[in-house]
């Protein structure tokens, strides 16, 4: 068979991906793009390594000319449609990292070009791909749970200790810039993968300003809550952030017939609690007994050295199948849309103090049209005229010193990673001598 080219965008979040390309023989990674020298050189090494004959560039335009059948986008999270547009308008099939895009209009062209390209476009919503999340879904489908009613989406993520990093100690970094309501779709993607409905109707409600987001050099909120209908009229809370001081990713689905949940993230176990199901029924029917059941989702062996718990190998396994013409269940752009709108127009409610809001369906051209134009969105480049505060509350309070406060703190760590790459490079060298002349002596004693 053969094998499927794979171009990645994006060297740092595309670092998983990049080790899908070289643990999968049925696919080979022809090219990678950065223009950070910094996660360039350290993926080089590692190609180096594997020997695999990968063309590298610093160039979008250069590596959008290579032999391609599928582009991977792990580049900046608010520049993912104008990339995919290029690459979906080329012929070349596109995984698009989190998020789709930053606002309408992007949304109606990335829309626009996935119809007239007829390319396989996958948005990697790796959430929907926890082994709880799976299973969710796997009960939902059979009819198991009944009905949807209502359900909780919950992404906290502290990323205190590594923001100088992520955000490359930059005060436009999309990270900084961006609103609480922005990076939406971990929490609220789920829900709606799972139910297969579309989310019609949206009420956000913005968490405080807080004086730890204006340290980190944040303008966004603590925290962000939605408050979603569906179109079958069930209902869900989405809430999400990194302004508070622990993480937790959770998902609870209340249905007519049974209610469901996952594990909770735990200190040391960040993924492995997502692996649990609780399912329960205590309606009190008459000649029916009450149910429990609790169980860990068996775990897929392929998928277990995989990055976010085994997630992202799901999302790559699906697009690679996808471009075969194989089955393959994907999260295509008419619902990466729905899971970004339940953001995008839950923080225009929260500037409208929080005003239920109504959610488009791009899957019509009429209704498209009505955005064409819409540039509504906290990137001053895009946004122009109609960009939007980074909060409600007075937007951005942030200094100068703050920043370069970060930089020296990316620069400290970015040292401590590579000293302890040094130090566990050598330590497997001599562990490496050690073992081989083991061996090497106890052959000649089996030969004397």
């Amino acid at each position: 068979m053969k094998k499927v080219r794979i171009g990645v965008l994006g060297c740092g979040r595309g670092n998983t991906m990049i080790d899908y390309c070289l643990r999968n023989k049925d696919v080979e990674l022809v090219a990678i793009c950065d223009f950070n020298d910094y996660y360039l050189s350290h993926t080089v090494e590692k190609l180096k390594k594997h020997k695999m004959p990968t063309k590298v560039f610093k160039n979008f335009d250069d590596f959008l000319e290579c032999e391609m059948d599928g582009v991977v986008l792990a580049n900046y999270a608010n520049d993912h449609a104008p990339f995919a547009v290029r690459c979906l308008d080329k012929g070349i099939n596109v995984m698009s990292e989190v998020l789709p895009c930053e606002n309408l209009k992007e949304a109606v062209e990335l829309a626009e070009a996935v119809e007239r390209s007829g390319k396989v476009y996958s948005y990697a919503e790796n959430y929907c791909f926890f082994n709880c999340t799976r299973e969710m879904k796997r009960l939902y489908g059979k009819g198991f749970l009944g009905e949807f009613m209502y359900g909780e989406g919950e992404y906290i993520h502290n990323c205190e200790g590594s923001w100088a990093e992520l955000t490359k100690a930059d005060r436009n970094h999309w990270r900084n810039t961006k609103s609480a309501f922005f990076y939406c779709t971990h929490s609220a993607g789920p829900l709606i993968h799972i139910t297969g409905l579309r989310p019609v109707k949206v009420q956000g409600i913005e968490g405080e300003y807080s004086q730890k987001m204006k340290d980190l050099g944040a303008g966004g909120a603590s925290i962000a809550v939605e408050m979603v209908t569906l179109s079958n009229g069930g209902t869900f809370k989405s809430i999400h952030g990194g302004g508070l001081s622990e993480s937790s990713v959770w998902y609870s689905m209340y249905c007519s017939e049974m209610e469901i949940e996952s594990g909770r993230e735990v200190p040391g176990q960040r993924y492995g609690a997502l692996d649990s199901i609780y399912i329960k029924d205590d309606r009190h029917v008459p000649g029916r007994k009450r149910f429990f059941r609790a169980y860990r989702v068996k775990e897929s062996k392929a998928a277990r050295r995989a990055g976010h718990g085994g997630s992202d190998w799901y999302t790559m396994h699906n697009f690679v199948a996808a471009i075969r013409g194989e089955e393959a269940e994907i999260i295509d752009v008419y619902e990466a849309l729905d899971m970004f709108f339940v953001g995008h127009f839950g923080f225009l409610s929260a500037l409208n103090k929080g005003i239920v809001t109504e959610i488009p369906d791009f899957r019509d051209p009429n209704v498209r049209e009505r955005y064409r134009n819409n540039t509504r969105c906290c990137t001053p480049a895009k946004g122009r005229e109609q960009t939007l505060p980074s909060n409600a509350q007075g937007g951005m309070q942030t200094t100068d010193e703050t920043y370069e406060r970060m930089k020296e703190e990316m620069e400290r760590r970015r040292r401590e990673i590579d000293e302890e790459k040094m130090r566990t490079s050598w330590q497997w060298f001599k562990i490496g001598c050690k073992e081989y002349f083991e061996n090497l002596f106890s052959l000649r004693k089996r030969i004397k």
